[in-house]
C-alpha cells in the first residue's frame, strides 16, 4: 500500500457516506448507464503530490453509457517550477506553458464538468491525489472525490480468473488490448482520458453491460 492509499480510501469513504460534491448515495443502486461519469486524466511533473505539480488535464463526460466527445476538455496548466525532466514522458516543454492557465484557473474552469460527477481514472490513486490536493490548495473545492479506478477494476478481474499478472499487463494500453482496443499513443491528458472512458465501456460490457455502481468500485 502506498504512502496516499490510505488516505485516499478514507476519502472514498467519507464520499460514500457524506455525498458531497458526488451524489453517491442517489447512486448506490445506479447501473453504469443511469451514472454521471468523467473519464479524466493528467500529465504531471512527477509522482509527488507534495512537490510536483500538474501540467495538463483532460476530461470527457460518460453519459448514458456514452463518451460526450463534443463536451471534452483540455488545459494546460503553468508549472511554478518548469517541468524538468517530465518533458520526455508527456512532451510538454516549458515553453508551451507561457500562456497556459494558472492552477487555480484551469481548477476553476474544470470544476463545472467534474462537480457531481463520478470520475474514472487509470490509477485513480495518484490522480485523486494530485486532484484533490491541487482543488483544495487552490481553493476550489475541499469536496471529496469519487473514481472508477479502471487498473484495479482489470487487476480484480484478472486475479478472479487466476492469471499471474506480468508487467505491463495492467497499462493503459494493456488493458485495452485485451479487449481489441485499438492503440493510442499515451501520455497525451485529453487521449489518455479518451482511452480510459472507452476501457471502462469495454469493461462494463464484459460485466453483463450495465453492472451496479458498488460492482465498478468494487470492495
Amino acid at each position: 500500500m502506498s504512502l496516499f492509499s490510505g488516505k485516499l480510501w478514507r476519502w472514498r469513504w467519507q464520499a460514500w457516506r457524506s455525498g458531497e460534491s458526488v451524489p453517491v448515495a442517489e447512486h448506490l443502486g445506479a447501473r453504469f448507464r443511469q451514472l454521471p461519469l468523467l473519464a479524466l486524466d493528467l500529465e504531471l511533473t512527477g509522482l509527488n503530490p507534495r512537490q510536483d505539480e500538474i501540467v495538463s488535464i483532460g476530461a470527457v463526460p460518460l453519459d448514458g453509457g456514452r463518451i460526450q466527445c463534443r463536451q471534452a476538455f483540455y488545459q494546460l496548466v503553468k508549472a511554478r517550477t518548469g517541468v524538468g525532466e517530465s518533458a520526455t514522458i508527456h512532451g510538454i516543454v516549458d515553453g508551451q506553458l507561457e500562456q497556459a492557465l494558472s492552477p487555480q484557473a484551469a481548477l476553476a474552469r474544470l470544476w463545472p464538468l467534474l462537480e457531481g460527477r463520478i470520475l474514472v481514472c487509470h490509477n485513480a490513486e495518484l490522480d485523486l491525489a494530485f486532484l484533490g490536493r491541487a482543488l483544495c490548495q487552490c481553493r476550489v473545492s475541499d469536496a471529496p472525490l469519487l473514481a472508477v479506478d479502471t487498473l484495479e477494476l482489470e487487476k480484480r478481474r484478472l486475479l478472479r480468473q487466476g492469471k499471474h499478472l506480468a508487467p505491463g499487463d495492467l497499462t493503459l494500453a494493456g488493458c485495452r488490448d485485451r479487449y481489441g482496443l485499438p492503440y493510442y499513443p499515451g501520455h497525451d491528458a485529453l487521449v489518455d482520458a479518451l482511452a480510459c472512458g472507452e476501457l471502462l465501456m469495454a469493461q462494463a460490457a464484459a460485466m453483463g453491460g450495465n453492472p451496479l455502481l458498488g460492482e465498478l468500485l468494487g470492495p
